[in-house]
């Protein structure tokens, strides 16, 4: 009897399934409202919807993969618990200190968020390690309970930090704190920063511990829930839950590091883009995905994400690795208005789902992009399936308001609204490619998420992109990108070397970071195939402030140090190219070794049924591609399209979870994967 892996992505509008057959193959989707209150009320009711759907039994399903949004929730909204921080003494303001950076660099007034931390709940206590890891100044018992007593009276704080100085390089008075705290308040959740992220930079690992305190009680309880309500409807369902570097790990290490899930749904969604591409055989790909309230762009080389190992988010500073993934306040959603400098502006301000944009009939009045896009008919307003009737008349009368206030046309407004959304998306992929040394152009362009396919064709056109393709299910990718995920784990040394002096503290740590990656696949991934160790050295120029991360290799077994002259030389390569130049003659010098340890989870091809026929278009209707006249456009319902189908445009592709615009000079072939490739004569 064939098992099923399921993959759930929560999202602030709704919750996305995707199923699949690990044997044939058979997949099926669905969608749900999501429950903003107890999001895992929505995965638990979808999922009994989805058993119903597809005849799924609840001992037939192997896997759940879950992306999350309860960290990211909880760090917008700032809703968490009371937290503690214990840290060396005369360093208790380090984190609100920060790196003395305005979030606003021309705006005096503008202040960055406050710490999670109140001051009367960070604590000190007289301890001391050195930069090489010796003891200066002893860690007395006698001040641990001190600072028990001290928890204790506060009677308030329910997870506490533990960050001390130079603690990656010697954790041991760390664990010393952290374990007799958690022995006399075993109630308490405690982090400490050497085992959330050992790196040095002590603002960042400061900062990302504090964090994972602060989600640490939210989220534990949110998995727990999870864990046992999973557990009495498919009792044979491992829980897996996506994390912001690509991959999953088990529901305990996320109770434990729940940091790690703070961009658990986007990246998701790159996943899915990758493996999308390579049922196609593209590997290069940036990515598009357009919501409701935000687009997140990502770039994706030879079929892999690119990577970061430090980025913000909600103005939290969080140093680990992490999908680079770019967000820009441009969705369905964005709402236009006229700013006072008499110039029109989409965005980043939107509708959401309630009230939504006027053309849904629930209340909205203000001129959103859907609204400009059913406006122009490219947005048609019964949509495939006949889930959702737009309303034309209420979206005509709200992008009018803007055109009157700007003296042109309900159809110029519209266009406007459309071309600067488009312009914000743009500049976000510029972003994750022009600014990181890439050209976009040589690279495809996969629109994905509900808007996606809209705007695709002109964000391509003005990024000089020729090539287009829209997977299967853009709206549900996230949800197919949990299925592809691998079991990953991420381990970091900080260990600083000059490259013309001896490495063998490198060689050192490196056989260190192996043997934990072997620990690690032991104990979690044993029942997974294909372990593998990915290494990266963050190498720099003497005297630089910040690294460049230069992979070394792939291994099965323990990783070798490449020769001197071969790892100056990809250096060189990655500095050249995000930077356009070198010094062969400067200094170079190691700061961390990074290891990535992944293992394949059993997935299926997943490929959909093919379509059956010759196409012919559902309907026609009148579509503004300029101001100068409609043009007679013909709407296709994907699911009609057999592979080696072609068409030209103009033209409308829909289906339940989106709609893709191809404009006039742009041809479109439906591809063996059942992916639609569009090229266009513009770029």
């Amino acid at each position: 009897m064939s098992g099923w892996i399921i993959g759930v992505d929560v999202g602030g509008t709704f919750t996305d399934f995707a199923a699949r057959n690990a044997e044939s193959g058979e997949r099926f989707v669905h969608k749900r409202p999501s429950t903003p209150a107890d999001p895992s009320r929505a995965i638990l009711e979808g999922l009994v919807e989805l058993q119903a759907i597809a005849g799924i039994e609840g001992d037939r399903i192997e896997r759940l993969a879950h992306g999350t949004t309860v960290a990211t929730n909880a760090l917008l909204q700032r809703k968490g618990p009371e937290v503690g921080l214990v840290t060396t003494r005369g360093f208790r303001d380090l984190v609100e200190i920060g790196r003395q950076v305005r979030p606003l660099i021309y705006d005096l007034q503008a202040d960055a968020p406050p710490p999670l931390v109140r001051r009367e709940h960070r604590f000190e206590i007289r301890e001391r390690i050195g930069p090489s890891g010796e003891v200066v100044e002893p860690l007395a018992d006698s001040d641990i309970e001190d600072l028990i007593d001290r928890l204790r009276a506060t009677g308030a704080i329910r997870s506490l930090a533990v960050c001390l100085l130079f603690s990656f390089v010697n954790p041991e008075h760390e664990a010393r704190i952290a374990a007799r705290i958690r022995e006399a308040l075993p109630d308490l959740f405690v982090s400490a920063s050497s085992a959330v992220q050992p790196e040095f930079r002590e603002y960042e690992r400061f900062s990302t511990t504090l964090i994972n305190a602060f989600l640490q009680p939210e989220v534990s309880r949110y998995m727990d829930r999870l864990r046992a309500a999973i557990g009495r409807i498919a009792p044979r369902a491992k829980l897996g839950i996506f994390q912001s570097s690509g991959g999953l790990m088990s529901v305990e290490r996320a109770a434990g590091f729940p940091v790690r899930t703070a961009l658990s749904g986007p990246a998701a969604g790159a996943v899915g883009a990758a493996a999308a591409g390579a049922k196609s055989g593209i590997g290069d790909i940036v990515t598009l995905d357009m919501g409701g309230t935000s687009t997140d762009v990502c770039l994706i080389r030879n079929g892999r994400t690119a990577r970061v190992n430090v980025r913000e988010i909600a103005g939290f500073r969080i140093r680990l690795p992490m999908v680079d993934i770019h967000t820009v306040g441009a969705g369905g959603g964005s709402i236009a208005r006229i700013a006072p400098d008499g110039l029109m502006k989409v965005g980043p301000e939107s509708a959401g789902a309630v009230p939504g944009p006027a053309c849904y009939g629930q209340g909205g009045t203000e001129a959103t992009v859907s609204d400009a896009n059913v406006v122009l008919g490219r947005l048609p307003t019964s949509l495939a399936g006949g889930g959702l009737t737009l309303d034309r008349g209420r979206a005509e009368a709200a992008v009018a308001r803007i055109a009157e206030r700007l003296g042109i046309s309900t159809i110029r407004a519209a266009l406007g609204i459309v071309g600067i959304v488009n312009s914000n998306m743009t500049r976000a992929i510029r972003a994750v490619s022009t600014e990181k040394g890439h050209d976009p152009r040589d690279f495809t362009l996969m629109p994905f998420g509900g808007a996606g396919g809209l705007h695709a064709v002109e964000v391509a056109a003005s990024l000089g992109i020729r090539r287009i393709i829209v997977p299967t299910a853009p709206g549900i990718l996230c949800a197919e990108g949990l299925i592809e995920a691998e079991l990953q784990e991420d381990f970091v040394i900080t260990r600083r070397a000059a490259l013309d002096g001896p490495l063998g503290e490198i060689r050192d740590a490196l056989g260190e970071i192996s043997r934990l990656a072997d620990r690690w696949i032991a104990d979690e991934a044993a029942d997974a195939g294909n372990p593998r160790k990915i290494v990266t050295l963050d190498m720099r120029y003497i005297g630089q402030n910040y690294e460049l991360p230069v992979t070394i290799g792939e291994a099965a077994g323990a990783p070798v140090l490449p020769e001197i002259e071969d790892l100056k030389e990809r250096f060189f390569e990655e500095h050249l190219r995000s930077y356009g130049h070198v010094d062969r003659d400067a200094r170079i010098e190691i700061m961390n070794v990074r290891l990535k340890a992944v293992a394949d989870l059993t997935r299926a091809d997943g490929t959909p049924a093919v379509g059956g026929g010759r196409p012919g278009p559902a309907s026609h209707h009148d579509v503004w591609f300029d101001a100068e006249a409609p043009v007679r456009t013909a709407v296709y319902e994907r699911s009609a399209l057999a592979a080696g189908t072609a068409l030209a445009g103009p033209a409308i592709v829909t289906q339940l979870d989106a709609t893709t615009v191809v404009p006039p000079g742009t041809r479109v072939t439906v591809d063996d994967a059942l992916n639609l490739l569009l090229e266009s004569d513009h770029g």
